[in-house]
Formats: C-alpha cells, sequence, structure tokens
C-alpha cells in the first residue's frame, strides 16, 4: 500500500508523554479500573480487547462518557520524544489525510462540508472527551471531543496474536474509526437503541465506510492499493470479529452479545464498501 506524505494539524502525537490516562478519577473511572484489572488478570489481552471492543459500542452510541465519569480534567504529562516509528507515522498520517479527501469530496456532493476529526496516537494511556483511555481499549472514536484515540501498539498485537499483518490492515483500523466520526456527522450516533443489534449495525456500516474510502481513494487521493492489500484487510476484519475474540477467550460463541458483528459481517460489510465506493450501499438495519 502506497500512501501519500505531509503532515497533518488534526494528528496529535502524545506518545513521547506519561501519566495522561493513568489516574482514573473519580467513581466511574476507578470502576472501569476494577473491571479492567479483573478482566485482565482473568482473560489476558484477548479478554481485554474484548472490553475494549464494548468500551467503542458504547462510546459510539455516545455512551462512553458515563462509564468513565466524564473526563473533564487533563493529567499532568511529562513531555518526552515521540515513540512513534516512521512507518507507524506514515499509516497513521497518510490514511488521516487520505480519508479527509475523500469524505471532503463526498460530502462537498451532498452540499455539505466535511469537519475531518482529530487523531490523537498515545502510549498506555491519555485523556479524552470521554475519560481515560487505556491501550487495552483498543482504537476507538469519542464523540464528545470528535476524536480517535489509538496506541499503535495495538498494530502489534493484531500482526503477533490474531496474525493480521499489514499496512493496508493497520490502515482499516483507522478508517473504521473515521467511519464512526461520519456516522457522527450524519447523526447517526447516540439517541437511538442502545441494543446489541443497533450497535452491531453501527460497526458494520463503519466497516463498510472504510471499504468506501480505500475504493475511491486511489492513487489521486493519497492511496495505491498494491496485491495483496485487500487480503489484508480482510485478514485483520475476520481477527476482529466478536465470534472470532470470543472462540479466543472463552471458546463459546454466544452470537446474541455480539456487539460488532461475526467475522463473515465484518468482511462482508468492507467488501461491500470496496466493490461499491458507495456510502449509500452501507446502511445496515437497526
Amino acid at each position: 500500500m502506497r500512501l501519500g506524505g505531509g503532515d497533518n494539524s488534526n494528528f496529535e502525537d502524545r506518545t513521547g508523554q506519561s501519566g495522561g490516562g493513568m489516574s482514573l478519577g473519580g467513581m466511574g473511572g476507578g470502576l472501569f479500573g476494577l473491571i479492567f484489572s479483573l478482566v485482565a488478570s482473568r482473560f489476558g489481552i484477548i479478554g481485554m480487547i474484548i472490553l475494549g471492543l464494548g468500551y467503542c459500542a458504547l462510546t459510539s452510541l455516545g455512551g462512553g462518557g458515563g462509564l468513565l465519569g466524564g473526563g473533564g480534567g487533563t493529567s499532568p504529562t511529562t513531555q518526552g520524544e515521540s515513540r512513534l516509528t516512521a512507518e507507524q507515522n506514515r499509516v497513521l498520517v497518510g490514511t488521516l489525510n487520505s480519508t479527509e479527501q475523500v469524505w471532503g469530496q463526498l460530502f462537498q456532493q451532498a452540499g455539505a462540508r466535511y469537519q475531518p476529526p482529530r487523531m490523537i496516537a498515545y502510549t498506555r494511556g491519555t485523556q479524552s472527551g470521554c475519560g481515560a483511555a487505556q491501550a487495552a481499549m483498543g482504537p476507538f472514536y469519542c464523540p464528545s471531543d470528535q476524536s480517535i484515540y489509538i496506541d499503535p501498539t495495538f498494530f502489534d498485537e493484531l500482526n503477533r496474536r490474531f496474525g493480521a499483518p499489514g499496512d493496508f490492515a493497520q490502515a482499516y483500523v483507522v478508517a473504521h474509526e473515521v467511519g464512526h466520526h461520519v456516522q457522527g456527522l450524519q447523526g447517526r450516533l447516540g439517541g437511538g437503541s442502545n441494543s446489541n443489534e443497533a450497535q452491531v449495525a453501527i460497526e458494520l456500516q463503519a466497516d463498510c465506510y472504510a471499504g468506501v474510502w480505500a475504493a475511491l481513494a486511489r492513487d489521486d487521493k493519497g492511496l495505491l492499493l498494491e496485491p495483496g492489500d485487500v487480503e489484508e484487510g480482510m485478514r485483520a476484519a475476520e481477527a476482529i470479529g466478536d465470534d472470532t475474540l470470543q472462540r479466543q477467550a472463552q471458546g463459546v460463541v454466544v452470537p446474541e452479545s455480539f456487539t460488532h458483528g461475526s467475522a463473515a459481517q465484518r468482511k462482508e460489510a468492507l467488501n461491500r464498501g470496496l466493490s461499491t465506493g458507495d456510502p449509500s450501499q452501507c446502511n445496515y438495519s437497526r
């Protein structure tokens, strides 16, 4: 995968800071910290990722701030050198730049103006508009401050533990979170049903939106797909399907508890966006 370079004022690198999210203030933060510790000790990284996926579902539907107690203040941080590698910076900034071009054009064609999200890369923990963020939550979008939060070590885990390596797999994850931002601009986040079915519909649409981006970006908008890239994306979609994660964490799949969709559903959604390049084809029932 080839991505255009350059900087982006909407990208913030906090990977050289420390202490930003490690103190979970308030009763909500303490509750989440307790749950986090129990899950970590019992189920390891897979359980923590499942917990993070549940948090992503809450923030997608506008409920993350309540769970973590709001996160209205900021904790002291120590500024240091960036821990982003050149490759991580290339994927994060390049993907963000490309999504801005694609969605900017789509919104313009619809007679609207696209307001891009911010992206914050951090190490271990930081503060978000939805409360304290921790790496084990995985990447997530916070509607309160219209920002995407990501600890780039998630990509290492995606590669080593889940067998989904590759730069396009990483770009798909970023584009999925941008998809949640697009949903927010469209008024599709919050205020609706909090059922698992509704959460799955939101997540599948974000997967489809990620495919739309990849279909429309191409070389003139900062993206050139190369042989094997689509397969990388499909492996990533399969790896983070609810059934895949549940099977690895507990050995049992419970479909009625899905919040993001099965591996097959996520692959279908990504492929739908890739094959059509049409966001109107990404409407899933809620």
